[in-house]
């Protein structure tokens, strides 16, 4: 057996979590921790090769999945120079992507924070040049799923109201913008 996945190990060009953290590092030219390619690996982004809870990663797929370098190149040379590369958020990893609260439960359907406060700030740029939502504003979002939009309207000082149709949806979310009196 041990031969087989050490052939196997060869064939495929294969790493462990370790060496394939280390290997994305350099390839990005910016920390990817070993808890980054766990992550790859649990929702099925990457193959997971391997066995008794030693979880081999191919070299290639990393490449595939982390090829998002040339990504921007490839959509703007399609869609027009337009593109707003920055709302991609590809220089964050998952870990600063999903932020605080958000990593309560691996909710699938999930949108980083960051898109959120994105629209919400009051900041503008070449792509949003006018402020639409300001302190105190009441923001409805009717397909809340875990709360990403109620979090950060709360965080921005906004009013936040959610509706889905998932119970445990709505659980989550109250959960996550419950006011908890915390003693320190």
């Amino acid at each position: 057996m041990n031969q087989l996945t050490l052939f196997e190990k060869e064939e495929k060009n294969l790493i462990n979590l370790r060496e394939a953290s280390e290997w994305a590092s350099q390839y990005l030219n910016r920390e990817v921790t070993i808890s980054n390619i766990s992550y790859l690996l649990q929702y099925g982004r990457i193959r997971k090769y391997g066995s008794n809870g030693n979880p081999l990663i191919s070299i290639e797929e990393l490449k595939g999945y982390y090829g998002s370098h040339d990504k921007e190149k490839q959509w703007k040379k399609k869609l027009g120079e337009d593109l707003n590369w920055h709302l991609s958020f590809v220089e964050y990893k998952e870990s600063e992507r999903t932020k605080h609260v958000h990593r309560l439960h691996p909710y699938k359907g999930k949108f980083i924070p960051q898109l959120v406060e994105y629209f919400l700030d009051s900041h503008t740029d070449e792509f949003k040049q006018q402020i639409y939502f300001h302190k105190g504003d009441i923001v409805l979002d009717p397909f809340c799923g875990s709360g990403t939009t109620l979090v950060q309207a709360n965080e921005l000082g906004m009013h936040a109201i959610g509706v889905d149709i998932s119970a445990f949806n709505a659980m989550i979310s109250n959960a996550k913008i419950y006011k908890y009196k915390v003693r320190i």
